[in-house]
């Protein structure tokens, strides 16, 4: 009966990733999420048959609630974890459409900027790996699955000039590297750290754009074109996620541990 607890559930991927492991009876799954109320809401009306998943409220910037969290989850779950699924991440769009050089007149807004992205984005996974690594340790399956991104790959950037999400980009290139550094350090354990990026994905961050915004957007999905020319577009949660946990079933310590792959098993972002 494995077990799963995922951040970032209301909506999105995060919705779509508990959507689809708790339509296994047999799994125990869990979500965190800043704001309980809205989320139970939705799973009463659309997930009513679905006994099998408990929520948990807590921002994973406010340590002291993350903590009550991991506490709340060891009661639920037995004291054993067997797979943590850190999705939630902060996706701002002061620098979704413009290069780095674009921030400069502002400096005291791209420092606060900065600072909630690897705040949010990377300090806070640090606390939930470590809050929940007692109980990962007593599971069976043992696997810290990190989403994470293309944007994440440098060569991706300097080889198609892909300019946009700079400090989101950061965020995740150093997730990348905290997910190599927990491998050395608990691969004798036999825990699987893996970073995974789940493709370009429709969840609707793009429906409200400027024009000038969605000029940007088309020269980006050029770009993505060239990338790979099988590239027709963002593929839906429902696809990403199933490509996604193919990728976690499939990974293991030996073969996957510390690594940043895709959702093809690759290094194919898109």
């Amino acid at each position: 009966m494995p077990s799963y607890l995922i951040t970032g559930v209301s909506k999105g991927l995060g919705w779509e990733f508990m959507t689809q492991l708790s339509g296994n009876p047999d799994n125990t799954v869990i979500g965190i999420i800043r704001n309980k109320p809205p989320t139970a809401q939705r799973v009463a009306a659309e997930l009513a048959d679905r006994k099998n998943i408990s929520l948990l409220e807590a921002d994973l910037t406010d340590y002291a609630a993350l903590k009550k969290a991991a506490e709340n989850a060891e009661h639920i779950l037995g004291g054993k974890l067997d797979i943590l699924i850190a999705n939630a991440a902060y996706i701002s769009q002061y620098d979704a459409f413009g290069g780095i050089g674009d921030l400069a007149s502002k400096p005291e807004e791209l420092a606060q900027e900065f600072w909630k992205a690897l705040n949010t984005n990377v300090l806070a996974n640090i606390n939930l790996y470590n809050l929940f690594l007692p109980l990962i340790f007593k599971g069976h399956d043992k696997k810290v699955i990190c989403i994470s991104s293309g944007q994440g790959d440098p060569d991706m950037a300097k080889d198609y000039e892909v300019e946009v999400s700079p400090l989101y980009a950061t965020s995740k290139a150093a997730m990348n590297m905290i997910t190599a550094k927990y491998h050395a350090q608990y691969k004798k354990d036999g825990i699987l750290f893996l970073s995974i990026c789940p493709g370009m994905v429709d969840v609707g961050h793009f429906n409200s754009v400027t024009p000038e915004q969605m000029q940007v957007l088309q020269g980006m999905l050029q770009k993505f074109a060239v990338y790979s020319p099988t590239f027709k577009g963002p593929d839906t949660p429902q696809d990403s996620i199933a490509a996604v946990m193919k990728v976690v079933n499939n990974s293991t310590v030996e073969k996957d541990g510390g690594a940043f792959l895709s959702h093809f098993g690759n290094k194919q972002w898109i």
